[in-house]
């Protein structure tokens, strides 16, 4: 049988598979929706429309109908001004913003400026925060007037206007240092009722809403693990959108009467992740054994038999759809070149542990049996371990559980800019490790001053080719085993209309309408 047969069937099974566990496992939906109510199926759990601690990408469609920024990441992935009428870099190290004027929150309070004061300081201070990883710095609010302030720097930071769309504001007087679970928002949505533990979520709107009202009356959101139970209840009607469609599904559901798919370009990239917590003496420290590792992998394969010549082979350390991105290199298939390697690294009776959440990306489950064959053509082992949807892999990923070597994971740039996703991904110092809020372990500190120097500069030009530098320095430290960059993929009812799905997969919640 060649690889390529075996990866087909690999991923056939692992459907097969799915399909058997969801109808013993996973009791679907009952009911189909109203004709005002709307019904989202999601692939990961929603734990929370707060997104201090966590944002996979189809959240930002329901965090964004309830809480909202002073911008947000438009449809051409430029920010553009929400709760702010005026946000303009006035000074290198400042900005003006004025708020609009009587924006009130779900529950008639007013939005004050030290809503976004508070915010800003929840935000740097919660462990572990999503968010915070993106700041180069966070800037200081100085009042001028009841709606006007300044947001201050030490070092420029030109970008300031796109990282704000991601500090979501709600009154000061409720936020805190952690994951908000209740709470009120400005969004065209707020919370009727929630199940965290189910990652369900009733949505109504809000009377008080500031912008355009919306037409839909009420929404739901579900949470389906099982894209199998997912296909099955859009094609029943019981739901309407479902995310983060798989090429498998994508077939499926082509064509079908009643259904649609929408496609967008994708500010993700999908990466087999080293661990950067090892010991010093551990074989994966050396990032010569990191690229030795990576030809051992056929990612030409995996894109053509696994996902269907649904995604790319990534180029580089960030996805080419990201402004600023620059090629660094590529990803070489050579197993005789890997072992080779090896030996004379002195690498031998080496076993690799891979983790990775379900959901993580679309055929993880193939992808990460067709690596272990992989590994074991060149005489390396391998442990495999998959966490279920709501389990501790955070943990695990902070190196504060268990012990790995690679993670399957995927991570996006929600500003739109390359810079964002190197300064999330490896901008990490030995401070921020202390308190496990380095991405994987990863700190380098020539790597990071690169990464500074660019992020600071406001001349676009110049900061590109700082952006490019910083790249190649990444890719030279071999931190990904693979990467690739997927589509942003979803399937909804025909009803469901004036959906625009963007790069960031998601899309404005408040300008879908249903059809009578």
């Amino acid at each position: 049988m060649s690889r390529r047969q075996l990866l087909r069937w690999g991923a056939a099974g692992g459907l097969l598979l799915g399909v058997g566990a969801t109808t013993t496992a996973c009791a679907g939906p009952t009911g189909l929706p109203g004709p005002q109510t709307l019904t989202l199926a999601l692939n990961r759990s929603l734990v929370s429309l707060d997104n201090k601690l966590n944002q996979f990408d189809a959240a930002v469609t329901v965090q964004r109908a309830v809480r909202q920024g002073l911008t947000a990441i438009g449809p051409d992935i430029k920010p553009i001004p929400v709760l702010a009428e005026r946000f303009e870099l006035t000074a290198p190290t400042r900005w003006t913003v004025t708020l609009r004027e009587g924006i009130r929150y779900s529950d008639g309070s007013p939005v004050q400026i030290q809503d976004v004061a508070t915010a800003l300081k929840m935000y740097e201070k919660v462990n572990g925060s999503f968010v915070a990883s993106f700041f180069p710095e966070f800037p200081t609010v100085v009042p001028q007037d009841e709606r006007t302030f300044y947001l201050d720097t030490v070092r420029p930071v030109p970008i300031l206007d796109a990282l704000m769309a991601l500090i979501l504001i709600t009154p000061a007087k409720d936020n805190k240092a952690a994951e908000l679970q209740t709470g009120v928002g400005t969004g065209p949505y707020k919370v009727a009722s929630f199940n965290r533990g189910a990652g369900t979520y009733s949505l109504v709107r809000n009377d008080e809403y500031w912008g355009e009202r919306p037409q839909i009356e009420r929404v739901n959101v579900r949470f389906l693990p099982e894209e199998s139970s997912r296909v099955i209840s859009l094609r029943s009607g019981e739901v309407d959108v479902i995310d983060s469609i798989s090429p498998d599904s994508g077939e499926q559901l082509a064509g079908l009467p009643g259904v649609v798919l929408e496609e967008a370009s994708s500010l993700r990239l999908n990466q087999i992740f080293y661990n950067f917590r090892k010991p010093k003496s551990h074989p994966v420290s050396d990032p010569k054994v990191r690229q030795a590792l990576s030809m051992a992998i056929d990612g030409q394969s995996l894109v053509r038999d696994v996902l269907m010549d649904s995604v790319t082979q990534a180029e580089g350390v960030t996805p080419s759809s990201l402004f600023g991105y620059s090629k660094t290199g590529d990803y070489v298939y050579d197993p005789a070149e890997a072992k080779k390697r090896l030996k004379a690294l002195g690498v031998d009776n080496l076993t690799l542990k891979i983790i990775w959440e379900t959901g993580e990306f679309a055929a993880d489950t193939s992808i990460m049996e067709a690596l272990s064959a992989m590994y074991a053509d060149i005489g390396v082992k391998t442990q495999l371990q998959q966490f279920e949807p709501g389990g501790n892999i955070l943990d695990w990923r902070q190196g504060k559980t268990g012990d790995w070597d690679l993670l399957g994971n995927g991570f996006s740039s929600p500003t739109g800019l390359a810079i964002t996703m190197l300064q999330g991904m490896y901008a990490g110092t030995p401070e921020k490790e202390k308190t496990r809020d380095t991405y994987q372990g990863y700190v380098n500190e020539a790597v990071a001053a690169k990464i500074a120097r660019a992020a600071s500069e406001v001349d676009e030009a110049s900061r590109n080719q700082l952006l490019a530098q910083a790249q190649k320095a990444v890719w030279d430290t071999w931190p990904c085993a693979w990467a690739f960059v997927p589509k942003s993929v979803l399937a909804r009812r025909q009803r469901v209309d004036h959906l625009a799905l963007s790069a960031a997969n998601s899309y404005p919640l408040s300008d879908v309408t249903l059809e009578a």
